[in-house]
């Protein structure tokens, strides 16, 4: 309605916005229009098992908003039939991500820090980093410290000490997040990774270590699922916003 009224956006644009909400029927996709009015960020699209123009169609009909879009585990074929359409959208392709701004979000106070055990990691590590930035985070990368060299981990440990969320990536024997979990007084996001030999399991035995962690505070998301460990900080991060941000305008009264 303040779009209509400051003449931002015409009645016929309103009428055609408002008969795809909440969702929007694609036949073979139903488009949540709400989803940043319920949860505080658009719906993001998992590209895998998609087809290049599914993933195309879906990203237009999320873009038509207005708001940044996200698309993860998005094929190189994907990507550039998407950025065809829109030449603005930028293939992060370590990640598979496919991002597209179009707002600038406020950055937060304070930042989320991406931990990674090893190089091989970093495809996860760098879907959460780029699912958090996209959400309006700050933050900061520390890779390659697993515990096989704890010294590269120490040397790190005042940055760590000051973030609002750490992410840690690992795969492997997935030993690091309790590491991290012992040095920080923050929550921790483990995740384990599928890097690994044989007796790794695809993972599995990271996620059982991560879900067994003696260290308290860390929490614990799916195989590879960097996405949904970047969305759970971003979360943490914006409620601990809110709060320091009512704290200070009691201070200020």
């Amino acid at each position: 309605m303040g779009q209509v009224a400051t003449g931002e956006l015409s009645a016929d644009e309103a009428a055609t916005r408002l008969r795809h909400l909440p969702f929007e029927d694609m036949g073979f996709a139903r488009v949540d229009h709400h989803r940043a009015l319920r949860c505080g960020f658009p719906e993001v699209i998992f590209g895998l098992g998609k087809t290049p123009e599914q993933i195309v169609e879906i990203f237009a009909r999320l873009a038509d908003s207005g708001a940044n879009v996200l698309a993860t585990r998005v094929s190189r074929d994907a990507a550039e039939k998407t950025r065809q359409r829109f030449l603005q959208a930028e293939y992060h392709e370590l990640s598979s991500c496919l991002t597209l701004r179009q707002k600038d979000e406020p950055k937060s106070g304070g930042f989320v820090a991406v931990a990674a055990a090893g190089t091989s990691d970093l495809p996860v590590a760098e879907e959460a980093r780029i699912t958090a930035d996209i959400m309006g985070q700050r933050t900061k990368t520390f890779y390659d410290v697993g515990v096989a060299g704890i010294h590269r981990l120490l040397a790190e440990s005042h940055a760590l000490q000051s973030a609002r969320v750490v992410i840690v990536v690992a795969g492997m024997e997935g030993a690091l997040p309790s590491v991290v979990g012992g040095l920080v007084d923050t929550p921790v996001i483990a995740v384990p990774t599928s890097v690994g030999y044989g007796a790794s399991f695809g993972g599995l035995s990271a996620l059982l270590t991560m879900m067994n962690s003696c260290a308290a505070g860390v929490s614990v998301v799916n195989i590879d699922n960097g996405f949904g460990a970047g969305y759970q900080a971003a979360l943490i991060n914006r409620v601990l916003e809110r709060a320091q941000s009512r704290s200070n305008e009691d201070h200020a009264v």
